[in-house]
């Protein structure tokens, strides 16, 4: 790693993984994780990639992404420790869901929106049996970007039933290089079968003997392309927050979104343009077209819908600015279920909201994957409780990352906190359609709320907590 990188490389590499909380987990649950010597010299070598190999391969990447880490840190830093909290515009007169805050995202720069059709995959339970379908029905082509591709039994299982799918259709494999290293260290909560070991490297596995094509995605100034997207035939996607492994499968709380119709042509674009920027051409592969594209047909019941990035490269903050408008527009209400929450302006936004009488409530997990986190999130919920809102606590970690205000409502991979909101790539989708919000509010908010807890002021009294919270707006 060059010496440059040398006193940054802690904060940097939380970028790209959390601070387990469970680093102490019992010796019959470590065989579900790489061995440590194992997982170090991994880490060397993704730190490599993710430093030199990314400099020669996506010099423009790499300055552009330097420029947003080395500006927006200090910068989240200085304003999340003004004392006084000015809101200095107005709040928007457009109602979220109208077709005037629709129109008011148009003239904000968004994308515009496309036509599809979602339909909520809530859990493991929900989502592996429609991917199962959906991998299985695939007759000519089968995409997959992950954060995280882990390592672990449930990994293997679906890497070896990829590479028989690879024998009948081309299959392309997607992940972000740092952010699965990182995973391949740490264990589930629940044991792997008796006699598993993990493969060291799991981008080697699925290579062997198969006709798969992998690649992972650098991470210049180790920043991580946060994105989950899944697309089958240019017919059907996934998108949302689930990741390949035994957390996803049978652990978290969490939250996938399939997606038909005309919208996923882009989605294919989106995926197409990052598979060419990993590969060996990098950031000069963008000037190249894909080589193969099928323009999805329309369906039936089909909605508007907006895609919304963060990348940090192409200067995107789609989803910052979405979110910041969504809550300042808000007359009624603003519902958020996010795991890491550490985005001052948000929650800055979130306050004024709440004194201003919006129903705002939030759901945190009660014991997430980083206990910097955690406690960082206690110091976000002071805030907000403080200023009127509802904050909950739900039973275990909760990894989706959802909101409604009013009759607008996005979900997908971004978290609220400075690293999804302006440096890493995330890739969320956003709509107003009333009939598919009443199914998002049926299937997640209202159960979720109905299982949670409500956190009392005096629980988040904890010295610490304005520190883990400044240190959470770095991770």
């Amino acid at each position: 790693m060059p010496r440059l990188l040398l006193p940054l490389s802690p904060l940097l590499f939380s970028a790209c993984a959390s601070l387990h909380s469970n680093a102490d987990r019992s010796t019959d649950r470590r065989p579900a994780a790489s061995d440590p010597v194992t997982g170090n010299t991994q880490l060397v070598v993704s730190a490599f990639r993710a430093t030199t190999l990314a400099a020669v391969r996506q010099p423009y990447t790499t300055v552009r992404t330097g420029l947003a880490v080395f500006w927006h840190r200090p910068k989240e830093i200085v304003s999340g420790n003004i004392p006084v909290r000015l809101e200095l515009t107005p709040p928007p007169t457009e109602v979220p869901g109208t077709p005037e805050f629709e129109a008011l995202l148009d003239r904000s720069g968004l994308p515009e929106t496309e036509t599809g059709r979602l339909t909520w995959l809530v859990d493991g339970p929900g989502f592996f049996p429609e991917f199962d379908r959906q991998l299985e029905a695939a007759q000519h082509r089968v995409d997959m970007q992950f954060f995280i591709y882990d390592n672990d039994d449930i990994a293997v299982k679906y890497s070896d039933r990829l590479k028989a799918k690879a024998e009948k259709v081309p299959v392309r494999i997607l992940f972000d290089d740092l952010g699965s290293t990182f995973a391949h260290t740490a264990a589930p909560e629940t044991p792997a079968p008796p006699g598993f070991v993990p493969p060291p490297d799991i981008a080697a596995y699925l290579k062997k003997d198969s006709e798969l094509e992998v690649r992972r995605t650098l991470n210049p100034w180790l920043v991580c392309d946060h994105t989950k997207l899944l697309v089958f035939d240019h017919r059907v996607a996934f998108m949302g927050g689930m990741n390949m492994g035994r957390e996803y499968y049978s652990e978290w709380h969490d939250l996938m979104v399939k997606v038909e119709g005309p919208i996923v042509g882009t989605l294919q674009r989106e995926f197409s343009r990052a598979w060419r920027k990993a590969g060996p051409w990098g950031d000069l592969a963008m000037f190249q077209k894909p080589r193969f594209f099928r323009e999805p047909k329309p369906v039936a019941d089909g909605v508007p819908l907006r895609l919304l990035r963060t990348d940090a490269a192409a200067g995107q903050e789609h989803v910052l600015k979405a979110t910041l408008l969504g809550i300042r527009a808000a007359k009624k209400r603003i519902w958020i279920e996010n795991p890491y929450f550490a985005h001052d302006d948000i929650a800055i936004a979130l306050e004024a909201a709440a004194r201003r009488g919006v129903d705002v409530r939030v759901i945190l997990p009660a014991r997430g994957d980083s206990t910097i986190m955690d406690v960082g999130n206690l110091g976000t919920a002071r805030g907000l409780i403080a200023a009127g809102a509802r904050v909950y606590r739900y039973p275990k970690m909760t990894h989706m990352k959802v909101m409604i205000c009013d009759g607008w409502a996005q979900i997908g991979s971004a978290n609220l906190d400075i690293l999804s909101m302006r440096i890493n790539r995330e890739l969320n989708i956003a709509f107003s359609d009333p009939a598919t919000l009443r199914e998002l509010e049926r299937k997640v908010f209202l159960p979720d709320f109905r299982a949670s807890e409500r956190i009392r002021y005096e629980e988040t009294t904890i010295p610490i907590a304005p520190i883990a919270e400044a240190v959470a707006d770095q991770l």
